[in-house]
């Protein structure tokens, strides 16, 4: 029992020492307490009286609808870090956004629906295969006129998702004859909506029994747009410098007369090859596809960049003759990188080819590196590119 009681006072010692104040300046700790300061949450509840959905109201008069989003309030007040973070890109992709909406006469709140479904990020992706700012599947990307293939992913791009967007929430506003069930059905899907409402007798989203995420899609949605309309109201104070910049670009035609590294294209805009995936998020890969394409450099790269594209892409297809290997019986990737001094990644990214696949005589194969010259590594033999 002693050493118990031992053990407890000892537990106790170090949770008050955990517990103490660090030692501070008292002025600087008052300070971001201050600018870390929160309205009360229940207060900031009742302080809500009304709040809309592209112009339909949202009926608070209904208990259940009002518990319902009191719930996505606050979940979303709580987690500050991703509304911070919603703050601070809607600064770079919302006037993207916004501009497409008002060009095809949308309701501006339907821009609320990319922050709840990616969190205004282009990479966002879903385990069952949604991908962008708009959570594109595939099919419905592709319906819309996105390309989603092995060499571009338009679901990543703000302007030409938002667009597909902008044409299918038109589909369902028309099919379901408002836009909170038309976002609803994005949510949902049309068909399973259709057959929700045909079954339950009901066309209104708040009294509809729907699956849990849809059910709350709606009311997350009006969370967002409350807190982003009028963050100091919430206790979200960010000075304009703190905001991420907006997108500042020249869109530039480029033409390749066949497959062509994205490090050329950013060689020649003298910046990185990241510079240039970010700002053209929907390539995928290390190429651009033969074929004429627009791209996506930085503004000041703009003067010179034709010139001297074209300087390096013709440079490199002259530098390609000579480095093309050509596969033969017994070869496999691991055996072809060290014959050559290469990394088996880097001969991976070369040639866009699966670690997995075999490997067949007669296949051809790029290698940048300089080709080796002695006797005993003559099975290695360079070929002309067609």
């Amino acid at each position: 029992m002693q050493r118990d009681n031992r053990y407890r006072m000892k537990i106790a010692a170090v949770i008050s020492i955990l517990l103490l104040p660090p030692a501070i300046d008292a002025a600087a700790s008052q300070d971001r307490i201050a600018s870390a300061a929160l309205p009360a949450l229940a207060a900031a509840l009742e302080d809500i009286q009304g709040a809309a959905f592209c112009g339909e109201p949202v009926p608070f008069d209904n208990q259940d609808v009002r518990e319902r989003f009191e719930k996505e309030m606050l979940l979303s007040l709580w987690n500050r870090p991703q509304v911070l973070l919603w703050l601070k890109r809607a600064s770079r992709y919302m006037p993207v956004i916004e501009e497409i909406l008002a060009e095809y006469r949308m309701p501006e709140d339907l821009k609320y629906i990319a922050v709840i479904e990616s969190a205004l990020r282009p990479h966002a992706g879903s385990g069952k295969g949604a991908i962008g700012f708009w959570q594109f599947m595939p099919d419905t990307a592709r319906r819309y006129g996105l390309v989603v293939d092995a060499r571009r992913d338009e679901r990543r791009n703000v302007f030409d998702s938002t667009r597909a967007a902008v044409f299918y929430f038109l589909d369902l506003f028309e099919r379901f004859g408002g836009w909170t069930l038309a976002a609803a059905a994005y949510n949902l899907g049309e068909a399973r909506l259709e057959a929700e409402i045909a079954e339950q007798q009901v066309d209104d989203y708040y009294d509809l029994y729907l699956p849990l995420e849809t059910q709350r899609y709606v009311l997350r949605v009006v969370s967002a747009k409350l807190i982003l309309s009028d963050p100091e109201r919430y206790g979200f104070f960010l000075p304009p410098e703190s905001l991420y910049p907006p997108l500042v670009f020249e869109r530039l035609a480029v033409e390749c007369p066949q497959e062509t590294p994205i490090r050329i294209v950013a060689a020649a805009a003298d910046t990185t090859f990241k510079r240039i995936k970010d700002l053209n998020p929907e390539l995928r890969g290390h190429h651009l596809p033969a074929g004429a394409a627009y791209i996506r450099i930085p503004a000041t790269a703009s003067p010179a960049f034709a010139k001297r594209f074209r300087q390096l892409r013709d440079n490199y297809f002259a530098e390609l003759e000579g480095r093309v290997y050509v596969v033969r019986q017994g070869d496999n990737l691991s055996l072809i990188a060290d014959r050559f001094g290469v990394s088996l990644s880097s001969l991976l990214i070369w040639n866009r080819i699966d670690p997995r696949r075999t490997l067949y005589p007669g296949e051809r194969l790029v290698i940048y590196p300089d080709m080796p010259d002695s006797a005993d590594e003559g099975a290695a033999e360079a070929v002309t590119v067609d």
